[in-house]
């Protein structure tokens, strides 16, 4: 049973994050609450009111039992942050995103997330829509290899893609185990101090179920439309393809222009819609790495809203690969 009075997630950089966005006052968003851990530093640092915005249910009631103590300063909401704005109702000071998934989610086994604890092979933040079984038995063999190639990064995803093919005309894949496995056989055994052989295929699947890059940019154009100007965007990420997303992004808003790849056209600029308040991004210090691990992956990108008219964001300009779910069926 999870204990929801507890809080064991630590939030990733945020000292660099309230360093750098001082002084933290009026209205934030924190639009991927989890266990609240930035939520909670942003109101102790001096956010006069906080939303926090979550799409797992347990996450809001993990909160809540020690959210009492902010009363009216903080208030919960239901729902995907890629439509922040409509959740937070009026202009914001700031916005917060931490992306990924929780270590709160992977401590769960039920949730289908970690390849080192057996559970369900389920995977979806909201508990609710297409689950990672019903993509690792439905998809085709080569719908799998493509998500496993662009959101996992993992050279030997036609490999693996044919693995789980094969293994699925005996009986449908049901648990996290089962399919770690599956990777684990087509990849040589890791060497000490590497990751395991099934993060990036579990990362790709992860992304694939929950739409993560569409709702991260849907996101990132729903800060746009929420924040004042002189408002503050900080966006934490823990792997390259989302860093990507984001520093594209926020070059692209801030009139750097740019391609998505060496071979695509530069992109037309409008008039800058954000000022970037460090352009190489930020990551963790000797001393947060060696309390927090979880943080050697991390980067934070932080942005001013200027006062241009917001706008949608060209997609293809952020090099989002198109994966089309063929059924196996």
């Amino acid at each position: 049973m999870l204990d929801v009075t507890a809080s064991p997630h630590i939030p990733v950089l945020i000292a660099p994050i309230l360093a750098h966005l001082a002084p933290i006052r009026g209205g934030w968003l924190d639009g991927t609450l989890g266990a609240g851990g930035y939520a909670r530093a942003l109101l102790d640092a001096g956010a006069d009111t906080l939303i926090g915005v979550d799409r797992d249910p347990l996450a809001l009631e993990m909160v809540r039992g020690w959210g009492a103590e902010y009363g009216a300063r903080l208030r919960l909401v239901a729902g995907n942050f890629a439509q922040l704005d409509a959740h937070a109702g009026e202009p914001l000071d700031g916005v917060v995103l931490d992306l990924g998934v929780s270590s709160m989610q992977l401590d769960q086994p039920e949730r289908g997330f970690s390849f080192t604890r057996d559970g369900p092979l389920d995977m979806r933040m909201g508990q609710s829509g297409l689950s990672a079984r019903d993509l690792v038995n439905d998809a085709s063999e080569a719908a799998l290899a493509d998500i496993l190639f662009h959101y996992g990064e993992e050279r030997a995803a036609r490999r693996i893609a044919r693995a789980i093919a094969r293994a699925r005309a005996d009986a449908p894949i049901e648990t996290t185990l089962q399919l770690a496995a599956i990777v684990s056989a087509c990849l040589p055994r890791p060497k000490p101090g590497q990751s395991h052989p099934a993060t990036r295929s579990f990362q790709a699947l992860r992304i694939a179920v929950n739409a993560e890059f569409d709702a991260l940019v849907d996101g990132l154009e729903a800060a746009e439309r929420a924040l004042k100007p002189g408002g503050k965007l900080a966006v934490v990420s823990f792997h390259s393809l989302e860093d990507r997303i984001v520093k594209r992004f926020l070059a692209l808003r801030a009139g750097q222009g740019g391609r998505a790849n060496r071979y695509a056209p530069e992109t037309p600029q409008d008039a800058p819609r954000f000022r970037l308040i460090e352009k190489r991004g930020i990551t963790a210090d000797a001393q947060e790495l060696a309390a927090n691990p979880r943080a050697r992956s991390a980067r934070l990108r932080l942005a001013e809203r200027l006062d241009a008219p917001a706008g949608p964001v060209e997609r293809a300009s952020l090099g989002l690969p198109e994966i089309t779910l063929n059924s196996t069926g």
